[in-house]
C-alpha cells in the first residue's frame, strides 16, 4: 500500500473544485428553448405524465440511475464517531467509486441524526428521490436495526455496505480458497475475530453457503459469544452457539481451516497461526494494520493461504468489488430490494471470475505477469473490468428469478453490451470484428512469439476462439516463456527459422522467394540467406498457404515489417500501392483515419485510389463509410498545393466511385461538427451525415493526427490496418499493448477471411 503523506491527502481534497464530485447536465442547454425545457414551462409535461403514473418517474428523471449514499458519521472508516461533517469525504469517495465502476450517479447526503427513529424517518422521507439506498458507516448495534427497517418499510435497494460488501467479497474469496485447499464449508471450523456489523454479516452469508453455525465461533473484545455470557445483545446472541465461557483466541484457532480477522491489528501471532490445521485460510482484514502481518503470517506457514483488505498483498478483499455492480443490476431490473438471493449470486459471479484467464492489461496497471487463479489469485482484482457485466446480470437475474424485479431483463446479450458501453468498454465495432472472427478463426503468424505481450496476446486469441496461433520465434524461449507464465497452448504449432527441424522448409521457402524476386535484384543465396529473418519466414509461411495471416512489429521497425509484406505478398490486382489505415474505437463510434503510415506526398490521383480501397475495406467492417477529404481549406476558401490536391482528387473520386459518400477539400472540425457543416455548407454530401473517414492529404498529417488524437483522449487505436496487400499481413505498433495486439489479430483474421 502505497504511503500518502497527509499533505497530499488534503491538497488532493482542496485544489482546483474542493471536493470528488460535481453534478453535469445531461441534456442541452445552451439555447433559450433548451431551458425552456428544461424548466417552465416545459417542464410541465413530465410532471404531469408522473402524477398520472410514479412509475413515469424512472422514464423521465435520473431516479433509476441515482443511488443516495447516505451516513451519520458515528462509525467512519478506522476514526469512529466523528460527526456527519466530516463523514462527508468518505461519502463523496464513495460516491466517486460508484461513478468510475458502475456508471451510477449518486448524492451524498449526511445525516445529523444519532438517533436510529430519527435517522430512519428522515431517510423514508427522502427516499422518492432516489433509486437506491446505500447506507455507510453507521455504527453498531444501530446499524441492524437502520437496514432491517428501512428493508421493511421501503420498496427500493436498501443495502449496508459495512455489513454486506465485505460479506460477499470475503464469502467469494472463502468458497475458491476451500476449493484450493481441498476442504467443503459444511466441515471447516470457522473462527472470526470481531463481532461487528461486518463480522456478523460475514457469519450469516457463509452459513447460508453451507457453513454449520455449530462451527463457526466468534469473538469480541471481551471473549468467546457463548451462551454463558450475560447481556449478550440480540445480534450477538444469535451467534452464542458454544458454552466454553473462557475460551480464548488462541485456544480455539488450534485446529481450525479458517480465521476471518475484522478486529484490529496485533491480536493474532505467528504461534496461533501455526496451531491451525493443514491448509489454513487466513483473512486478516483489519485496516491499515491487519491482525497478523502478510509477511509475518507467511514466514510460518508455507501452506497458508490468505488474503487482507490490503492493496499492496494478494487477495484484497475490497467492497469495491461488489457494491457498484451490486448496485447496478438491481437499479437495472428496479429491483423492490437486494435480498439474499441477489447476494449470493455476486458471491458466485465474483468467485467464479477469479477462475477466468486475467487480461493482460489488468496484469499491466498491477505491474504483475502471469496472473493465474491460486493462492495469490483466488480474489478478483478490484480493477478488472469485467466485473460490470459479470456480476450485474447474475444480480439482476436473481432479482428475476426471487420475484423482486419490476423491470426483467429479456436480451441479455444486449444488457451486457448496454454495460459495457457504459465504462467505454466494448464498441459495436470491434464486436462485430470479433463474433465475424470467431465464426472462422485462421491461422495466425505471431512473428514476434519470444516477447511476452505477443504470446500473451496469442494465448488471449486462443482462448478467444478468433484464431489459431503459430508461434514464430526461438523455441526454446517460447516453451520456457509458457511455462513461466503458466500458458495454457495445447498442440500450439512453435516455428523457430533457424531450428534444424525447419531446413526443409527454410529451403522451399528460399526457392520460392527466389522465383517471386529473381527479377528484382535478388540472387539466390540472398534469398536463403534472408529467409532466416522471421518476417520473411513468416510472410512465406502466408505466401505458401501455411498460414492464413501475420502479424507483427511490436519490436520492430514499421519498414522491417512492410518490406518483407510488400516483397512476399505483393499489392492485390487493382491497386497500385498500399495504405495505412488507424481505427480510433470513440463513444461516438468508429473513426477511420488513412492514410497515416505508408504514403508520404499521394498526387491526387493516388488519394483517390486510396480513399476508394480504404472505403471496400471499411465496409468489410460492415461500417458504411462517409469520407471526408481534410485540408487547411474549406471548399476553394483558400489557396494551396494541397488544398488543391484534395479539391483534385474529390473530383475524381465522383467521377470514378459515385457511389461513395465523400466530399472535401473540408476543415477537419467541419467534417465533425454537422451544426457547422449545415451552417456554412449545407450543399455538401457531408452535411447532415456524420462522418466516419478522414483522408489526410500527406503522411505527416495523418500520422500527427491520429498520435495526437489517440493520446489527449479515450480513444482505444486498432491499427495499422494494412489496405491493398494481396494477403492478410498487418504491422503491429511499437510497444503496442496485448489488448491492441489481440484487436489486431482479430482485424487479420476477417481481413483473411475476406481473402
Amino acid at each position: 500500500m502505497a504511503k500518502i503523506r497527509k499533505q497530499d491527502a488534503l491538497d488532493y481534497h482542496s485544489q482546483g473544485k474542493p471536493g470528488k464530485i460535481e453534478v453535469v447536465p445531461t441534456k442541452p442547454y445552451s439555447s433559450q428553448r433548451d431551458l425552456s425545457l428544461a424548466y417552465s414551462p416545459g417542464v410541465a409535461e413530465p410532471c404531469l405524465k408522473i402524477s398520472k403514473n410514479p412509475d413515469d418517474v424512472y422514464k423521465y428523471t435520473a431516479k433509476s440511475n441515482l443511488v443516495a449514499v447516505i451516513s451519520n458519521g458515528t462509525a467512519v472508516l478506522g476514526l469512529g464517531d466523528i460527526g456527519p461533517a466530516a463523514s462527508k469525504p468518505v461519502m463523496e469517495g464513495k460516491g466517486l467509486l460508484f461513478k468510475i465502476f458502475a456508471d451510477i450517479d449518486v448524492f451524498d447526503i449526511e445525516v445529523d441524526a444519532n438517533d436510529p427513529e430519527l435517522f430512519i424517518q428522515t431517510v423514508k422521507a427522502i427516499a422518492p428521490t432516489f433509486g437506491g439506498i446505500n447506507l455507510e458507516d453507521i455504527k453498531a448495534p444501530e446499524a441492524f436495526e437502520i437496514e432491517e427497517r428501512l428493508k421493511a418499510e421501503l420498496d427500493i435497494p436498501v443495502m449496508h455496505d459495512d455489513q454486506h460488501g465485505t460479506a460477499i467479497i470475503s464469502a467469494a474469496g472463502l468458497l475458491n480458497a476451500l476449493e484450493l485447499a481441498d476442504k467443503k464449508i459444511e466441515e471447516v471450523k470457522i473462527v472470526i475475530s470481531g463481532a461487528g456489523a461486518s463480522a456478523m454479516s460475514c457469519a450469516k452469508l457463509y452459513n447460508s453457503l453451507g457453513a454449520k453455525m455449530e462451527n463457526i465461533f466468534m469473538f469480541d473484545s471481551k471473549g468467546l459469544l457463548s451462551k454463558d455470557r450475560e447481556n449478550l445483545e440480540g445480534n450477538k446472541a444469535f451467534f452464542a452457539e458454544h458454552h466454553e465461557k473462557t475460551a480464548d483466541l488462541a485456544t480455539e484457532l488450534k485446529g481450525a481451516d479458517v480465521l476471518v480477522g475484522l478486529s484490529r491489528g496485533g491480536v493474532v501471532s505467528k504461534a496461533m497461526v501455526k496451531s491451525m490445521a493443514d491448509n489454513p485460510i487466513v483473512f486478516a482484514l483489519a485496516n491499515p494494520d491487519p491482525e497478523i502481518a502478510y509477511k509475518d503470517a507467511m514466514s510460518v506457514r508455507k501452506d497458508l493461504i490468505m488474503a487482507t483488505g490490503r492493496s499492496d498483498h494478494p487477495n484484497q478483499v475490497n467492497n469495491v468489488l461488489g457494491f457498484p455492480f451490486i448496485f447496478r443490476g438491481a437499479l437495472d431490473v428496479r429491483a423492490k430490494c437486494i435480498n439474499e438471493e441477489m447476494k449470493l449470486a455476486a458471491v458466485y459471479a465474483i468467485a467464479n471470475l477469479a477462475k477466468e484467464t486475467v487480461p493482460e492489461e489488468v496484469s499491466e496497471a498491477y505491474g504483475e505477469r502471469g496472473i493465474t487463479f491460486g493462492r495469490d489469485q483466488f480474489i478478483p482484482k478490484p480493477l478488472d473490468s469485467r466485473l460490470i457485466y459479470h456480476v450485474a446480470p447474475a444480480v439482476a437475474k436473481a432479482a428475476m428469478d426471487s420475484g423482486v424485479a419490476r423491470n426483467p431483463i429479456e436480451d441479455w446479450d444486449a444488457y451486457e453490451a448496454n454495460l459495457k458501453n457504459r465504462l467505454g468498454i466494448d464498441n459495436k465495432l470491434v464486436r462485430t470484428i470479433t463474433e465475424k472472427a470467431e465464426r472462422n478463426p485462421k491461422r495466425v503468424v505471431f512473428a514476434e512469439a519470444d516477447n511476452y505481450k505477443i504470446l500473451k496476446a496469442a494465448q488471449t486469441a486462443f482462448e478467444e476462439g478468433v484464431a489459431i496461433p503459430i508461434l514464430l520465434g526461438r523455441k526454446d524461449k517460447v516453451l520456457n516463456m509458457i511455462e513461466e507464465y503458466n500458458m495454457d497452448f495445447p498442440d500450439v504449432e512453435i516455428v523457430d527459422p533457424k531450428d534444424e527441424g525447419e531446413k526443409e522448409r527454410l529451403e522451399r521457402y528460399a526457392k520460392e522467394f527466389f522465383e517471386l524476386r529473381k527479377r528484382k535484384g535478388f540472387t539466390e543465396y540472398e534469398a536463403s540467406k534472408i529467409m532466416r529473418e522471421r518476417n520473411y519466414f513468416g510472410a512465406m509461411m502466408v505466401q505458401s498457404g501455411d498460414a492464413d495471416a501475420m502479424i507483427s512489429g511490436a519490436t520492430r521497425k514499421y519498414s522491417d515489417v512492410l518490406r518483407p509484406a510488400l516483397q512476399v505478398v505483393g499489392t492485390q490486382k487493382d491497386v497500385d500501392r498500399v495504405a495505412g489505415m488507424y481505427i480510433l474505437v470513440t463513444k461516438r463510434g468508429p473513426i477511420f483515419l488513412a492514410d497515416t503510415t505508408v504514403n508520404f506526398d499521394p498526387t491526387a490521383e493516388e488519394i483517390a485510389d486510396l480513399t476508394h480501397h480504404v472505403a471496400k475495406t471499411i465496409r468489410k467492417f460492415k461500417v458504411n463509410p462517409k469520407i471526408a477529404l481534410l485540408s487547411y481549406s474549406n471548399f476553394g476558401s483558400a489557396e494551396g498545393k494541397d488544398a488543391k490536391k484534395m479539391a483534385k482528387a474529390v473530383e475524381i473520386i465522383h467521377d470514378k466511385y459515385p457511389t461513395l459518400t465523400v466530399d472535401g477539400e473540408v476543415q477537419a472540425n467541419f467534417a465533425l461538427n454537422n451544426d457547422l457543416m449545415m451552417d456554412k455548407f449545407s450543399f455538401s454530401e457531408l452535411a447532415n451525415k456524420k462522418v466516419n473517414t478522414f483522408i489526410f492529404p500527406n503522411l505527416s498529417a495523418g500520422n500527427i493526427a491520429y498520435k495526437l488524437l489517440q493520446e489527449m483522449t479515450d480513444a482505444e487505436a486498432i491499427g495499422p490496418v494494412l489496405v491493398g496487400l494481396n494477403k492478410s499481413i498487418h504491422v503491429l505498433q511499437l510497444g503496442a499493448s496485448v489488448r491492441e495486439v489481440v484487436n489486431m489479430v482479430k482485424v487479420a483474421v476477417v481481413d483473411a477471411q475476406n481473402k
